[in-house]
């Protein structure tokens, strides 16, 4: 085993891109595995933290290893492992505090992670844990899903909506959901029951008595999206800005609690006007759904969509890509082999 790895360090805010450094190797705790990164996907989440977005939820050291999910092999396991051994291929998200894998090897906790799927590739796996969570927890966890259910999934064609779009259909919903004109018959092809060209038409205009949706865009977008919802349903967001509730939930100091509290004043005049619950959501790490997601994919009822595979010494043209707001699915990050 190496005493060093490379990884990719961001040394202050706003920095243009991240450098590729020679760092060492993190050191296991007792519930600790060491994974063999071969894989790591771009999530917009990772440009947030860059640009010092998150700094109001999440504090992080200088410098920070960038990276919110990954596929790989364990290396090494803490001395109170047994569920897991030397050689398992795994995949997941890491908790917050923890993020780091853009790097050859990453150090998580256990209950984290979980088997990868055997039906797919490293880079295939990469792209699902934290788009993957993210649509579950929203529409199983928050939204609650039932069959005949009516959602609307924004930017279908994206990370998270390509999954999204799956999940709802394997819930029994109706799925609409927004792209642009080229990527109509990809959608569809996803399970989307009836889409919205949002170069031509204005989904605020249209649908009506919806019971949920999952908004991905944030700003104008979210507050249209009351419009469209009957009393009692949702709105779930994960672009959007935290609530009060949602600061009350994530421990945050008062200070904060009451900032959220007077810059959410509008959405919460909507909820009040339209009767419709909102939530922020920023999803959790958990081996549990994790292998639910697994079982999906083993069983060929949800597959991840991959635009394009960057090598790790490529990771900032990567990033650029993903800036431009144009892939269709995810783009992966191949880091080991």
């Amino acid at each position: 085993m190496p005493k060093t790895m490379k990884a990719a360090l961001i040394t202050h805010y706003k920095q243009m891109a991240p450098t590729i450094e020679s760092v060492p190797i993190p050191l296991l705790k007792p519930n600790d595995v060491l994974i063999k990164v071969k894989a790591a996907s771009i999530n917009p989440v990772d440009l947030k933290i860059m640009a010092g977005g998150m700094r109001m939820l999440l504090k992080y050291q200088m410098p920070l290893i960038i990276g919110n999910d990954f596929a790989g092999e364990i290396v090494a396991v803490g001395t109170q492992i047994t569920q897991f051994k030397l050689g398992d291929a795994v995949y997941g998200r890491p908790r917050k505090q923890r993020i780091g894998t853009f790097s050859e090897y990453f150090a998580t906790d256990v209950a984290d992670i979980a088997l990868k799927p055997v039906n797919l590739s490293y880079e295939e796996a990469a792209a699902i844990p934290l788009v993957g969570l993210t649509s579950y927890q929203a529409l199983h966890d928050l939204m609650d899903l039932q069959p005949g259910k009516k959602v609307l999934i924004q930017a279908g064609a994206g990370g998270i909506g390509t999954l999204a779009i799956q999940l709802a259909k394997e819930l029994g919903a109706e799925v609409t959901t927004t792209t642009s004109q080229k990527n109509i018959d990809f959608v569809k092809s996803l399970g989307a029951d009836r889409v919205i060209d949002y170069h031509h038409e204005d989904f605020a205009d249209i649908l009506t008595n919806y019971d949920a949706v999952f908004d991905t865009l944030g700003g104008k977008q979210l507050e249209r999206a009351f419009r469209i919802v009957k009393p009692g349903g949702q709105v779930v967001s994960i672009t959007g800005l935290p609530n009060e509730r949602f600061a009350k939930e994530f421990s945050l100091p008062r200070w904060k609690q009451w900032l959220f509290r007077l810059a959410t004043q509008r959405l919460h005049r909507l909820e009040k006007q339209t009767q419709v619950h909102y939530r922020f959501l920023y999803m959790w790490p958990s081996h549990q759904e994790l292998m639910v997601l697994t079982r999906l994919i083993e069983s060929n009822r949800l597959r991840p969509v991959v635009d394009r595979v960057f090598p790790f010494a490529e990771l900032a043209q990567a990033l650029q890509y993903s800036q431009k707001g144009h892939a269709q699915g995810k783009i992966v990050v191949r880091i080991g082999e």
